[in-house]
């Protein structure tokens, strides 16, 4: 069968100037290619311009395309191809046409005035129409909109810190990014994703607008328009891509197509982070490590703010308080103990570092004004320059920084790099006609703290690990200075006609300004979205640059569609508040589900105010659901390390103790997400449960992966819990009672600090490591044990993924599958077996049924436990 492109025209006269934006004209189609893959038309203004935000171009193009899979391409854009349209070096949108005969969406369209639609072939229903709206296509605003059924249940569009499922009436989400704290509600924040994905009857579908630009996102319902979504963007092209679904994974999954797959991580990253902004020194990290060692907390990974900074300048050591000896004894010792270290790198580059800001001018890689002058202005080092990505030689300059700064021998061997204030944050406001002298009226840079000079012990470091005395001067190591689509001419980038919904106002506030040049001919304005990506792109590449083979390690602020192909995710400035702590949950299963950015966390305790102890605890065993999982505090709030309560630090013990036992469950289900794009991480009930409407609106609970659904306390001082169980079969991780979910809310009381409900769905295997290590290299040294859960059936199956945790593109790697029967009463172990473990299956545990002949509750709870002594490298079938 062909594809069928359903061709209707309607003649109407054209609409009169008015002024405003709901009487411009429209456009008329006229067809200039067919195939039964593809449709291309010009679109011509169908009357007199109304020029209300910018000028109307009068000749745009129409392409549709059939792509491969089930994904379909619509792209409106202006015929000479000189308004914005994202850069392929940033993010390359997939183009031609490759489907097959029998593709579920069909496009169709009317001439006059030109609106379009597209329906699923097989039920006919429509999932976006833009007709009873004239499309507006201007030199600095552009407006689409579909009509929705009553009540839409709509996801995505995010960063933000708005409910899970979309508001339907005067709702906007605004793309702007923005480095606001405390994320206020309604806001634009950190990241621009413009993609939604929508449920209908048990059914999704998702729709992906290609544009950097900034633009205001608006879900309304009234008596004059009905339902709809509307974009208004103020500059860029539609370049839509319409996802047939029909599961939202697998929606998802079809994104993932557009914009990359996930970047893998290193086994390492999945264990505990700390990190706190105001450690006063390096004395004050070893301290840190020091104390979760002796409260027997594993701590995997430490990290540093910009506290290290000379006078908070990038790429470089405030020689009093970490002096690069003492950090590089620091590093060592975290190494010898299978610990690792991190760095946060911001983007400005200070003009009184001499050594960087003149290779940045060797290179001439800093923004510039229109007349060619270096753009200045002020963040935390005081009077700087920002990098542009786009210039031949960024990298270049960037990839020297990264090798001469963090050089394994002469500098700091740390092991991943944390980006912030990328958005990019500026602090000196417009016009900042003297940033210097701003600064210094500013403060900026803060004096430092004082050196201290009393210390307790610290067993393990090196004898001069001291503090210098106030005449010591540390020498660091010295080092070697060593037809376009970019935009229509005659804009106003600094405030351009029509304001989108910015939370920080004007376009340039606590920003570098829209109107800067970029190599090439863009703007800042266009591309504002986008300074994330180019750093994150730059880093990464640096990183493999300065470790070749193996995976590097990028944490980011600041993100755009396919930041996930790259880099990993913290939401940002949260605060130590019980809405905060539910919010997180939301946004991870955003990240990690709609966005395709599974290395996704929040600052567990949260990160501005004081946090609390029973807080902190909550926390600390929910961050251990995170796939990111990291403890972070401001320099105001007060220090929040788990070890500082007994309740906190018993919660942590028992929840990394938790996350370390199913490691490799985790890391199994994330691997695979970087395979085929299929959310496996943190995931909504309805991702699981598409078919039950009740999960449409539950944001408290998550799955990882399809095996556990995890419902945490999320009320202050509570010990209860009220969650939903959908109809199934669930087991109880840590009893292994079984519970048969009727569809319905159930409560769980008497849930202690150091507890979280866990239920591991029916017809899964569970790959748990055994209990007795403190950090993620010792772990992978233990033995599995399997955790089975059969279904209503008696069946079960499970898988588990295993390389050397660190290569980019390992060589050996085994794939293992397990399935067991009740019936049979056989566990089957298969696949492939190509990476060398001396780990070894120990045991299985089949929940449900009891432990031999015994009666008791306990052990009736606990399962039939059978020991196995079989080494992973090969198949066999054992009967439990």
């Amino acid at each position: 069968m062909h594809i069928l492109i359903i061709f209707l025209t309607v003649t109407l006269a054209s609409l009169a100037v008015s002024g405003s934006i709901d009487s411009c004209p429209g456009y008329v189609a006229g067809i200039t290619g067919k195939s039964a893959t593809s449709l291309t038309a010009n679109l011509t203004l169908a009357g007199d311009a109304c020029n209300v935000y910018g000028d109307d171009i009068r000749d745009l193009q129409l392409l549709v395309e059939y792509q491969s899979g089930n994904r379909l391409h619509v792209k409106i854009y202006d015929a000479a191809e000189q308004v914005y349209q994202i850069p392929e070096t940033f993010l390359s949108l997939p183009s031609g046409a490759d489907a097959p005969s029998d593709f579920p969406l069909v496009f169709s369209y009317v001439a006059r005035p030109f609106s379009f639609a597209i329906q699923r072939r097989d039920t006919r229903e429509t999932i976006f129409n833009t007709t009873g709206t004239n499309l507006v296509f201007e030199s600095q605003y552009i407006r689409l909109r579909t009509s929705l059924p009553e009540d839409p249940y709509i996801y995505g569009l995010g960063e933000d810190s708005d409910p899970l499922r979309r508001p339907t009436q005067n709702y906007s989400r605004t793309f702007w990014n923005v480095g606001d704290s405390f994320l206020p509600e309604g806001s634009n924040l950190y990241g621009a994703h413009p993609i939604y994905i929508e449920m209908r009857d048990g059914k999704a579908h998702g729709v992906f607008l290609g544009n950097s630009d900034g633009m205001d996102v608006k879900i309304n319902n009234t008596e004059d328009d009905g339902q709809y979504l509307e974009y208004n963007a103020i500059g860029g092209v539609f370049d839509m891509y319409f996802l047939a679904g029909p599961t939202p994974s697998e929606v998802s999954q079809q994104y993932a197509g557009i914009v990359g797959l996930p970047a893998e991580v290193a086994y390492w990253t999945y264990g505990f982070h700390q990190c706190k902004y105001g450690w006063q020194d390096a004395m004050e990290l070893a301290e840190v490590v020091l104390n979760y060692s002796r409260a027997n907390i594993p701590l995997e990974t430490l990290w540093t703010d910009i506290d290290y900074m000379d006078r908070r300048r990038t790429w470089t050591l405030d020689p009093e308080r970490f002096p690069l000896h003492k950090i590089q004894e620091l590093v060592t010792y975290l190494h010898d103990h299978n610990q690792s270290y991190i760095m946060m790198v911001d983007p400005p580059v200070s003009l009184n570092d001499s050594k960087s800001y003149d290779n940045g001018l060797k290179y001439d890689v800093f923004i510039k004004h229109a007349n060619g002058t270096i753009f200045v202005a002020a963040m935390w080092p005081g009077a700087s320059s920002w990098v542009d990505w786009l210039h031949p030689n960024a990298q270049r300059f960037w990839t020297g920084e990264v090798m001469s700064f963090f050089n394994p021998k002469s500098g700091i061997d740390l092991d991943g790099i944390w980006i912030d204030m990328n958005d990019p944050a500026n602090f000196c406001p417009y016009p900042c006609a003297d940033p210097v002298g701003w600064s210094a009226a500013n403060g900026d840079p803060p004096a430092a703290p004082p050196v201290r000079t009393i210390w307790p012990p610290l067993p393990g470091f090196p004898e001069d690990f001291q503090p210098p005395d106030s005449s010591t001067t540390v020498e660091l190591s010295k080092r070697e200075i060593t037809g376009n689509k970019t935009g229509l001419t005659g804009r106003n980038l600094l405030n351009p006609p029509y304001h989108i919904n910015n939370t920080d106002g004007p376009l340039y506030a606590n920003t570098i300004w829209p109107d800067l040049s970029l190599h090439g001919g863009y703007s800042e304005y266009d591309m504002h979205n986008l300074f994330a990506s180019g750093m994150i792109t730059a880093t990464r590449s640096a990183l493999v640059t300065r470790r070749p083979g193996v995976r590097p390690f990028i944490i980011s602020r600041s993100t755009f569609a396919g930041s996930g192909n790259k880099t990993g995710h913290w939401t940002g400035d949260n605060a130590s508040l019980w809405e905060h702590y539910r919010i997180s949950i939301k946004q991870n299963m955003e990240f990690a589900s709609f966005y395709q950015i599974p290395t996704v966390g929040a600052d567990v305790c949260g990160f501005n105010l004081n946090t609390t102890e029973t807080l902190c605890a909550r926390w600390a065993v929910l961050g251990a659901f995170y796939p990111f999982y990291r403890n972070h505090a401001d320099i105001t709030a007060n220090q929040q390390e788990f070890y500082l309560w007994p309740v906190v630090a018993a919660a942590a013990r028992s929840a990394i103790q938790t996350r370390m036992q199913l490691m490799d469950y985790f890391y199994t289900e994330f691997h695979y997400q970087t395979v085929d794009g299929i959310p496996r991480t943190i995931l909504p009930l309805f991702y699981v449960y598409p078919l039950d409407n009740k999960t449409l609106e539950i944001s408290l609970q998550f799955f990882y992966g399809q095996s556990l659904m995890v419902s945490p306390v999320t009320e202050e001082n509570a010990t209860s819990v009220t969650f939903y169980l959908p109809k199934d079969t669930f087991y109880d991780l840590f009893t292994g009672e079984k519970v048969e979910g009727e569809g319905e809310f159930i409560t769980r009381d008497n849930v202690s600090y150091a507890e979280i409900p866990v239920h591991v769905r029916g017809g899964s295997i569970v790959p748990m490591r055994v209990d007795g290590a403190n950090n993620t290299k010792l772990l992978r040294e233990l033995d599995f044990a399997l955790l089975i859960a059969p279904d209503a059936h008696g069946n079960a199956t499970g898988r588990l993924y295993l390389d050397d945790g660190e290569s980019l593109n390992p060589t050996e790697t085994s794939e293992i599958s397990f399935t067991y029967s009740t019936a049979t009463g056989k566990l089957v172990i298969g696949g492939s077996f190509g990476y060398t473990t001396s780990s070894k299956i120990v045991g299985a545990t089949v929940l449900g049924e009891s432990a031999g002949k015994s009666s008791s509750s306990k052990e009736r709870r606990s399962g039939n436990v059978v020991k196995l002594d079989r080494p992973l490298s090969e198949a066999f079938t054992a009967t439990l």
